[in-house]
């Protein structure tokens, strides 16, 4: 793959994102900046889809990426991101503030992340089998009907979080961040969910840290923040968490 196709499925895989929407050569053109031809857009499109790296969901339409063409990207393209100084004291002082209510803190990372992200976080100690839930209801408000089949599983999964978290565990080995697509995820292997996850280890006891979304996430910015919190809750005890966005 050469620099431009590389730019070429950045710019798809934001673009999609944003919108969820295919996403065709005029648009790269006009958003993007590309100083090429529609025509030469549309050719490196074509071979970035014969390398299985996007799909074209219907022939008048835009392309948008495939579960390779996000693990190319995570993998090969995307740069490491920390959040801004502003946004982790945001972070600390939000955790510290929930903190002070006495609440456990594994509902504490759980009400937090749900805050954060607008969707469910499930946070839990795996050795001590302690895990909570927040915000379930939020995610399922925002499904597409086809998507149900895939809700289901995914909320069958986190039923059964603490049995799984064993296989999880097994992937997870020497502390780095990782990325699941799709039907890769450990947990639960449904098609349209991705997961970003993280172990750590304070004291003995292993914890992980993960997102769990829509395919379309920005992946930047979740990982970054899996590796942030990660970094906060080293200092204040083992969680997992599962945050669905």
């Amino acid at each position: 793959m050469n620099e431009r196709q590389q730019k070429i499925l950045t710019a798809v895989i934001e673009e999609y994102t944003k919108t969820g929407l295919p996403v065709g050569s005029g648009v790269l053109v006009d958003k993007y900046n590309f100083n090429v031809s529609t025509a030469t857009l549309r050719a490196d499109m074509v071979n970035l889809e014969k390398e299985g790296l996007l799909y074209q969901p219907h022939t008048s339409a835009g392309r948008i990426p495939t579960d390779e063409g996000y693990r190319f990207f995570v993998e090969e393209i995307m740069p490491d991101r920390e959040l801004s100084k502003k946004e982790q004291q945001s972070l600390q002082k939000e955790l510290l503030q929930l903190k002070a209510q006495n609440t456990r803190l594994t509902r504490t990372t759980a009400k937090l992340l749900s805050s954060l992200s607008g969707y469910v976080a499930i946070s839990g100690v795996p050795q001590n089998n302690d895990f909570s839930e927040c915000g379930l209801k939020a995610l399922l408000s925002d499904v597409d009907t086809e998507e149900l089949d895939d809700i289901c599983v995914l909320a069958e999964s986190l039923d059964y979080i603490d049995e799984r978290c064993d296989d999880l565990m097994k992937e997870l080995s020497n502390g780095e961040t990782r990325i699941f697509i799709g039907e890769d995820n450990p947990i639960s292997k449904t098609k349209n969910y991705s997961m970003v996850v993280s172990q750590y280890e304070q004291d003995g006891e292993k914890g992980i840290v993960a997102l769990i979304g829509p395919k379309n996430m920005k992946y930047e910015k979740n990982k970054s923040l899996i590796d942030y919190v990660k970094k906060l809750l080293g200092g204040v005890g083992i969680l997992v968490l599962l945050v669905l966005v």
